[in-house]
């Protein structure tokens, strides 16, 4: 009987571990639905699920990961650089699989116009959500900003093949196409 109980709590624990697994799986097939839904070319509604999918990258599944992106975006936002950077750094840290910490970070580098580190971060961000249409904007406002046209055009064509709603990507589009046609000429 009691290797039977015993069985049974190794067997109950062994699911509730499987919860947040499971929970999180779930959410991304959330996401990945939304992403589908948002690239519909005649969406109306495209704010609201833009809103639900940004709250969804922001989960992360870990509280304190949670915290950290919290306490990270809330100082960048009050320009306190340095904290911005402590949070965002330990969030990384604590969470290497959550592509909104270093998308959260990447925004930091590019406030403080350190490129390098922003592009490296986006590319942990991507890797991890390849669709992270907010990545690849500031992807290519950074490509663009260095005078990689052809790339900055890249990395916009894919966020507005996303998210063809958002006017700051379609005149991205629009405003590097006619510096690469004037370029062209």
């Amino acid at each position: 009987m009691r290797m039977i109980s015993r069985l049974h709590n190794i067997a109950l624990a062994a699911f509730l571990c499987l919860l947040p697994i499971l929970a999180g799986a779930q959410e991304q097939s959330r996401v990945d639905d939304l992403l589908d839904r948002l690239a519909e070319p005649d969406l109306r509604n495209w704010q609201v699920v833009e809103d639900e999918i940004v709250m969804l990258w922001a989960r992360s599944g870990s509280a304190s990961a949670d915290y950290l992106l919290e306490r990270g975006r809330a100082a960048l936002a009050d320009g306190d650089l340095s904290a911005a950077y402590n949070h965002l750094t330990a969030l990384t840290d604590h969470a290497p699989e959550f592509a909104e910490g270093w998308n959260a970070r990447a925004t930091l580098f590019f406030e403080m116009q350190h490129y390098g580190p922003s592009i490296a971060d986006i590319g942990r961000a991507l890797a991890l959500e390849p669709r992270h249409f907010g990545a690849l904007m500031g992807l290519g406002f950074m490509l663009e900003d260095m005078g990689e046209m052809d790339h900055a055009l890249a990395a916009f064509q894919a966020a507005q093949a996303i998210h063809p709603h958002r006017e700051e990507i379609n005149e991205a589009v629009a405003r590097v196409t006619r510096a690469l046609n004037g370029a062209a000429l």
